[in-house]
């Protein structure tokens, strides 16, 4: 969609700071961010260094999860190692929703 139209928008020293740390915590434009604004779209802010590092966490616990599975599969380790695996997966979901919901 071409865009053809210009808006000047005057801030106060306070609004342009608020709209530029805004914009920054999600990783957009001040325009890109006014415009989800304008469209209704849902802005989030970027997920945080801890997040971030929790997910790759969980990546890494999926992984060894799944070699336990595979050991399983193969006779080599006991279906309740496989159980104690998924328990824990199990909790450390719920301790990032925790953190996320903060």
């Amino acid at each position: 969609m071409q865009k053809k139209y210009e808006i000047c928008l005057r801030l106060s020293q306070e609004e342009k700071t608020l709209l530029e740390n805004s914009a920054r915590c999600c990783g957009l434009s001040k325009t890109a961010y006014l415009r989800r604004l304008i469209l209704g779209a849902e802005v989030r802010a970027l997920p945080s260094q801890e997040i971030k590092a929790l997910r790759t966490e969980i990546h890494h616990i999926g992984n060894n999860i799944n070699q336990i599975a595979r050991s399983v599969n193969a006779g080599i380790a006991k279906p309740d190692d496989a159980k104690h695996g998924l328990y824990m997966l199990d909790r450390v979901y719920e301790l990032m929703y925790q953190v996320a919901k903060k």
